[in-house]
């Protein structure tokens, strides 16, 4: 799958309400939706962490500052660096959320409720999950899980990229909305 096509998805699953650009709203429900998720109080220091680092995303995300993000100005930005540097800490604390024990490992109910909180759709994330447990162990490593994505906004081959971000409907190259939704 070429950068393109990934951040389409990717910015398809961010753009909540479908109206083509991602809101600051839309971006910031993540870390409150993962919260509910996995039952999580809004002082938890785990949510307050996500929450920090969701703002340091946005800011860097919607440059200039008019709290919406156009499919343009999203592919402008994403890829290898911005996950690095900005997006990586997001996701790290999406996934220590879902992480009940702290071991650094989801099984599979708590992937589950991390993916379908981020707005997966349900079918993808048992193939994505066992893309990502390549030992079998039913567990799911956290630095394996971020590299796996940041594959994916980088364009690089991503089966578990592919399996979370795809609807299973085909994505025009053209089209920076919701796939199957219009």
């Amino acid at each position: 799958m070429d950068d393109i096509t990934a951040k389409r998805l990717v910015f398809a699953m961010l753009d909540a309400d479908g109206d083509g650009v991602i809101s600051a709203d839309e971006y910031s429900a993540r870390a409150e939706r993962v919260a509910r998720a996995t039952g999580r109080t809004t002082d938890d220091p785990l949510v307050v962490v996500a929450r920090t680092a969701g703002r340091r995303a946005w800011a860097s995300m919607d440059a200039d500052g008019d709290g919406k993000v156009t499919f343009e100005e999203y592919a402008a930005w994403a890829g290898a660096d911005a996950f690095d540097t900005v997006c990586e800490p997001v996701l790290g604390a999406l996934f220590d959320l879902a992480d009940r024990d702290h071991d650094g490992r989801l099984d599979l109910p708590e992937f589950t409720t991390l993916r379908t909180a981020l707005g997966n759709p349900v079918g993808n994330i048992e193939a994505a999950f066992a893309a990502l447990d390549a030992d079998g162990d039913g567990r799911v490593v956290r630095d394996d899980y971020l590299a796996s994505v940041r594959a994916h906004v980088s364009g690089e081959s991503s089966p578990v990229g592919e399996a979370l971000y795809n609807s299973g409907t085909a994505v025009d190259p053209a089209h920076s909305g919701h796939p199957g939704r219009d």
